[in-house]
């Protein structure tokens, strides 16, 4: 059942992927969107002695950082970027309805809370798609279900261009819709990490450059995983624990 269940996740991120990604490339390369040479690390550690080194996303000679935000959380509280202040957070768009990748989204995005439980200075923004139907005691019970008790973890809901708008334009995930139909709601599987000053930040693959973002629908070590998909939970992890030190 598990072994269906991820080939049918792979079929439709792939299908996704056909329809949405070439138009992220070309946003992402009409803005220079820098991938090489003028990343730079951490704790500006030049990037060639750095193999593991957390880089900036670069562009048009700029860092990019969140853009500003404010929408309603699990808890109909209003919720901003100054609410992230000072924390290293995850950002990632799912819906209450979906039936497919924000499943292992979100146990993936519990699995990382719990490490973290006890830190402050952590927190995770997790923004709808579908926001008509996932007012606040929606998204409520939907983090018990998941059984998620962190202070930080903020389930918001809000106006529906603008969250398309922030998905695709403010951190180029790609989101569309169809209808307003579960079925017909698309959004990315991926998460993106921010630092503590609003930041993105991600590490170098193997040919040195940066992930960007990180796959959040791929199980964690230890899991079955698609054929030649790496888990990227555990190196998450990683990432995050050193923002925080």
């Amino acid at each position: 059942m598990r072994k269906n269940t991820y080939i049918g996740i792979a079929f439709i991120v792939l299908i996704f992927g056909i329809i949405f990604i070439p138009k992220i490339f070309r946003r992402l390369t009409n803005d220079d969107v820098t991938r090489g040479g003028r990343m730079h690390a951490v704790g500006g550690v030049d990037e060639a002695s750095e193999d593991h080194g957390l880089v900036y996303i670069n562009q048009n000679g700029k860092d990019r950082k969140v853009p500003s935000f404010s929408f309603v959380n699990q808890d109909n509280d209003t919720i901003t970027n100054a609410n992230y202040r000072g924390k290293v957070y995850l950002v990632d768009f799912f819906f209450t309805r979906c039936p497919n990748i924000c499943i292992p989204m979100t146990h993936n995005m519990q699995l990382i809370a719990e490490q973290f439980a006890d830190r402050e200075d952590f927190g995770i923004a997790s923004f709808s798609m579908d926001p008509e139907y996932d007012q606040p005691e929606i998204l409520k019970e939907y983090a018990g279900q998941y059984g998620v008790t962190h202070p930080n973890w903020h389930f918001m809901t809000g106006d529906r261009d603008t969250l398309r708008n922030l998905s695709n334009t403010g951190f180029y995930l790609p989101a569309a819709e169809g209808s307003q139909e579960p079925k017909d709601l698309y959004h990315s599987g991926l998460f993106a990490l921010v630092d503590k000053n609003g930041f993105i930040r991600s590490r170098k693959d193997k040919f040195g450059n940066p992930l960007i973002y990180y796959r959040g629908f791929i199980p964690a070590d230890g899991e079955v995983t698609p054929e030649g998909e790496t888990p990227q939970i555990d190196i998450l992890i990683e990432d995050i624990q050193k923002l925080l030190d």
